[in-house]
C-alpha cells in the first residue's frame, strides 16, 4: 500500500516564510560610508593663517561617488563639509559599524586633507601617526585651546575597521579609500586649469614641537595580516607618506586624484571580493601627467594586482 504525505498549504507557507527568514538573515548588504570635505572655513578656531586649512573640494567626491555605488546596491551613509566634524564622523561611524552584518561588503572613503599627527603610544617606527582631518580641526598644536582631539588617526580608524572586520567575518570584505594626504606642501593657485590644489600639509601637528621628518617608503604595496576570525580588508590610499596628493579638474570641476579613478572603474566594475579593480585605478594613476610625483599606495590582507 502507498503512502502518500499530505501536507496542508498552510504548512508550505509557514515553510517558505522560515526559509525565506533564513535566506534574508544571511543576505549580503553592500554598504558604504562617504566623507567629503571642501569647507574648513566656517568652523575654524581662530583666522590665524598658521592654523586655519584651506579649501579644497572633497565634498565633489562625495557627489561624484554616491550614483555610482547606487548603481551597485549600495546603501549609503555620507556626511560632508560643516557638518563632518571629529564628533559627527565618530558618531557615524559606531552607528555603521553597528549596523555591519555577516558577509556585508563594505566600501569605507575619506576625502579630506590629511596630517601626520605626533606619536604618543610609540608604536609608530617613524614617530608619526596619519590622521584624518575633521572640519573643525586645527593645523598646529595650541596649548589650553586647541590638542588634536579633533584629528582622527589611524590607530582610531584601524579600531573601527577591525569591528567592522570581525561583525561581517570571512564572507564579507572592507575596502577603504583615503584621498587625503599625510605630507607635502600646502598650495592652493588661481583656480585655472595649471592650478595645484594640495590635500594636506608637510607640518606635523606635535605637542613637543618635533618636527616631521617624512620617513621614504617607496613600497606601493603593503601586506596587513589576515585573521581567521575577521574579513578580508583593501586600504587604498592616495600617495605615499613623503608625497603631495593632487587635485585634478575634470569637465570644469575638481577632485581628487585617487576618488575620480576609483570612481571610473566602479563604473564598470562591480565591488566584491575580487580586487583585480585596484590594478586598472593605480595603473591610469600613473598614466596621467598631472600626477607624475604621485604614487599610490596599497595595504592588503589578500592578494591584490596593481
Amino acid at each position: 500500500m502507498r503512502h502518500h504525505c499530505h501536507v496542508s498549504p498552510i504548512k508550505y507557507l509557514l515553510l517558505a516564510v522560515i526559509v525565506f527568514a533564513t535566506l534574508s538573515s544571511s543576505a549580503q548588504t553592500k554598504r558604504a560610508f562617504l566623507v567629503g570635505i571642501s569647507n574648513y572655513g566656517s568652523l575654524q578656531l581662530s583666522k590665524e593663517s598658521s592654523s586655519t586649512w584651506s579649501n579644497i573640494h572633497g565634498s565633489n567626491d562625495v557627489q561624484l561617488l554616491k550614483p555610482t555605488l547606487r548603481k551597485q546596491g549600495f546603501e549609503i551613509t555620507s556626511v560632508c563639509d560643516n557638518e563632518a566634524t571629529a564628533t559627527t564622523i565618530r558618531k557615524m561611524l559606531d552607528s555603521f559599524s553597528s549596523k555591519c552584518k555577516n558577509g556585508d561588503i563594505i566600501y569605507i572613503h575619506f576625502s579630506c586633507h590629511g596630517q601626520p599627527v605626533e606619536d604618543i603610544d610609540g608604536d609608530e617606527d617613524d614617530g608619526w601617526d596619519e590622521a584624518i582631518v575633521a572640519c573643525d580641526a586645527k593645523r598646529e598644536y595650541l596649548k589650553g585651546v586647541y590638542t588634536g582631539e579633533n584629528h582622527i588617526i589611524d590607530d582610531e580608524l584601524n579600531e573601527y575597521f577591525c569591528k567592522i572586520r570581525t561583525r561581517i567575518g570571512k564572507n564579507g570584505f572592507v575596502y577603504a579609500v583615503i584621498d587625503a594626504c599625510h605630507a607635502g606642501s600646502s598650495y592652493r593657485g588661481v583656480e585655472n586649469e595649471d592650478s595645484i590644489i594640495i590635500r594636506g600639509t608637510n607640518r606635523g601637528f606635535s605637542s613637543s614641537g618635533k618636527l616631521f621628518v617624512p620617513r621614504i617608503n617607496k613600497a606601493s604595496q603593503i601586506r596587513i595580516e589576515s585573521s581567521k576570525s575577521m574579513s578580508d580588508i583593501c586600504l587604498i590610499e592616495a600617495c605615499r607618506s613623503y608625497q603631495t596628493n593632487a587635485e585634478i579638474k575634470e569637465n570644469g570641476v575638481y577632485y581628487g586624484s585617487l576618488s575620480f579613478y576609483v570612481n571610473e572603474e566602479l563604473k564598470k566594475t562591480p565591488l566584491n571580493k575580487n580586487t583585480d579593480w585596484i590594478g586598472h585605478v593605480t595603473k591610469r594613476m600613473s598614466q596621467d601627467p598631472r600626477l607624475i610625483r604621485q604614487n599610490p599606495v596599497v595595504e592588503s590582507s589578500c592578494g591584490t594586482n596593481l
